[in-house]
């Protein structure tokens, strides 16, 4: 068999973990060709690639970002330059027959999963391995990445304790996350937030400042708050941590900064939660494709490893669910999410 490799969307630390693990499973275990496709589905649209082989293959486990570049093409949505004629998935289907492959593996997020459901229905044989730093494709308990970044996003908030204790300030740190709150929850409650704003639970400015000033007046230094980029404000605040910087400060006078992450937490050599899921993520799509399964997304359920199909998989997402059992931790140990149950902490 022929396979072809692409990793599209955002990078992630993993992404190559996961490159090795099907293309050495692929070689080694089940002898295959393993055709790299360079930067996302860009490469299939302009039949970029190269044919991969085992020592390729090798010491990329521990490396950050991806060997095979990556970009956002949307092979599926429509341009809107009107001389734009270019049918990107009939060029597709093209070049994948053109290149006698039998299945395409689409590592990616959530629109990659989405686009890869696509694909299928062209009938190009895929399989999906899902990534993303914010955990919230659905289908699967985790995504690869998210650990990496967890760890990244919680050393930083352990060095503003530093900062924030000996300014005696209130420090405001923004964590990616559009519509899910999973990384900026977890890295806030590793690095002992205070205050923990996430997309899923509705927050009141009036709650937080509250807590606050009850934190200052019971003599408490200093304080942190972890907030998710995608929380709701006002339009004209482009960032969620200056807003809540600026909100803090107005409506209670502490000192207060914000800090915004950023790419940051993207970045770098995978955790090695990482470099083992991803390894097990890839060789379990080369065991799928040996097996001719195809359509389908490799996914974690407790510690099994198996899949779902991609058709159930495209257009949701996954978020932190109401009465998550972390945030009820939390809320025991006295941390404010900003809504109603903090109105009398």
């Amino acid at each position: 068999m022929r396979i072809g490799i692409l990793t599209a969307g955002g990078d992630c630390p993993g992404l190559n973990a996961a490159i090795r693990g099907v293309g050495k499973t692929a070689i080694v275990k089940y002898g295959m060709e393993v055709i790299g496709i360079s930067s996302g589905f860009l490469g299939l649209i302009n039949k970029e690639y190269e044919v991969l082989t085992e020592p390729q293959l090798s010491g990329i486990l521990t490396l950050g970002g991806t060997i095979l570049g990556t970009s956002r093409e949307k092979p599926f949505k429509k341009s809107k330059e009107i001389f734009n004629s270019i049918d990107k998935p009939k060029l597709i289907k093209k070049h994948y027959d053109e290149l006698e492959l039998d299945c395409v593996v689409c590592i990616g997020g959530n629109g990659t999963m989405k686009n890869a459901a696509k694909l299928a229905e062209l009938g190009i044989n895929v399989i999906g391995l899902p990534k993303t730093i914010d955990n919230d494709v659905w289908g699967t308990d985790v995504t690869f990445g998210f650990d990496s970044a967890v760890g990244i996003a919680t050393d930083a908030i352990d060095r503003l304790h530093s900062t924030a204790n000996s300014h005696k300030r209130t420090m405001v740190i923004e964590i990616m996350g559009h519509d899910a709150g999973w990384l900026a929850l977890y890295a806030g409650m590793a690095g002992g937030g205070d205050v923990i704003l996430i997309p899923e639970i509705e927050y009141d400015m009036d709650v937080v400042t509250k807590y606050l000033l009850d934190r200052a007046n019971k003599k408490k230094p200093y304080s942190i708050v972890v907030v998710a980029e995608g929380i709701k404000r006002p339009e004209k605040y482009k960032s969620a941590a200056y807003y809540i910087a600026k909100t803090i400060r107005d409506k209670t006078g502490l000192d207060t900064r914000e800090t915004i992450l950023g790419y940051i937490q993207r970045g770098g050599s995978p955790s090695p939660m990482d470099r083992i899921l991803a390894t097990r993520y890839g060789a379990y799509a080369a065991e799928l494709i040996h097996k001719k399964q195809f359509g389908l997304m490799v996914s974690k359920d407790g510690d099994s490893i198996g899949s779902v199909l991609l058709t159930d998989v495209a257009g949701k997402l996954r978020i932190v669910p109401k009465g998550n059992r972390l945030v009820a931790k939390a809320r025991g140990l006295g941390v404010c999410f900003g809504d109603y149950y903090c109105k009398d902490e």
